[in-house]
């Protein structure tokens, strides 16, 4: 679990602001998992989607998406990610692969989170913002997240990563507004697992995985 709680240059729940937010956040709370579902609902409703209330500045650090107020989704899932750690609570990063549209091409990822929760396990939360159509809640075991995958190419890319894609931080810090991400939203190939043992013929669906 060492990785899933460690302070980094994105994820930097070491942070003066941020640790004393998770501080706060824990205040009081009878059980990790209580912990975990005030910063989720904390980073959900408390922190502005860039897209949906038009919010520059484009943020992707932790402590500035904290500061600003304002973040994509894959930037509060980094701070999501960092006030857990800041509370001793295992987090990692997860994708989606989701059409732009409504049945796509273009794709683009989806940034949530993944948390370790006792006696669940991993258990994935999606702390983009709730708003007509979109009810991601706090629900363990049972998932809530913002966005069904329902669209050819559209997959639930099963890594959790311990620090963000590379290729969401750079759409993160090359872009200066927020419009301008929008018109370069990440997106990755996707490379199918092999079953151990088995040729191409052994590839499976369900195995869809990021190919960096």
């Amino acid at each position: 679990m060492t990785p899933y709680l460690a302070h980094t240059r994105w994820i930097d729940g070491d942070h003066p602001d941020v640790a004393a937010k998770a501080a706060a956040l824990a205040q009081g709370a009878a059980s990790l998992e209580q912990v975990a579902q005030r910063c989720f609902e904390f980073v959900r409703d408390g922190i502005r989607h860039s897209v949906d209330y038009h919010s520059n500045p484009v943020t992707c650090r932790a402590s500035d998406v904290l500061k600003h107020g304002t973040g994509y989704c894959y930037a509060k899932s980094h701070l999501l990610a960092a006030l857990l750690r800041a509370n001793g609570i295992p987090a990692g990063l997860c994708y989606q692969r989701l059409a732009v549209g409504t049945e796509g091409p273009p794709y683009c990822l989806h940034g949530l989170n993944a948390v370790w929760l006792e006696p669940y396990g991993w258990y994935r939360i999606d702390a983009r913002g709730n708003k007509p159509g979109v009810d991601a809640r706090f629900t363990p075991p049972r998932e809530q997240l913002a966005f069904p995958v329902l669209a050819p190419d559209e997959r639930d890319l099963p890594e959790i990563w311990a620090e963000p894609l590379q290729v969401v931080v750079d759409a993160l810090t090359r872009y200066p507004t927020v419009q301008a991400v929008l018109e370069n939203l990440p997106d990755v190939n996707l490379m199918p697992s092999i079953k151990p043992g088995a040729g191409r013929a052994g590839w499976i669906d369900a195995g869809y995985h990021v190919a960096e």
